[in-house]
């Protein structure tokens, strides 16, 4: 039985995107996430639930850099501008995540 946020998630996964797959153990599921993932010869770096029987390999490396970009995401997001994304054009954006990230590596 589906439900809907099953089927949203469904519509919003498009495998073709990416080769390689960065994600939670929430998201290990088979028939779900992982069987699409393969099915286009793509990788998917999502560890195994701990409750699961049959333990999938993922690279470990990998999946510790997902913490890194995660943590950058969450310091640039500490900047009001780039929070509420006051500016109207997307090259001024886009240069006020260059300026900010500057700010962030610099630190």
């Amino acid at each position: 039985m589906t439900t809907k946020s099953h089927t949203r998630t469904d519509a919003l996964l498009d495998v073709s995107i990416s080769h390689t797959w960065l994600a939670d153990r929430a998201y290990d599921a088979d028939a779900r996430v992982i069987a699409p993932i393969k099915a286009v010869q793509g990788h998917a770096v999502i560890p195994s639930k701990r409750n699961r029987l049959q333990p999938r390999e993922f690279d470990k490396q990998l999946y510790q850099a997902q913490h890194l970009i995660e943590n950058f995401f969450a310091k640039i997001k500490q900047y009001r501008t780039i929070a509420t994304r006051y500016d109207k054009l997307a090259s001024h954006f886009l240069s006020a995540i260059h300026l900010i990230s500057c700010i962030v590596w610099l630190n």
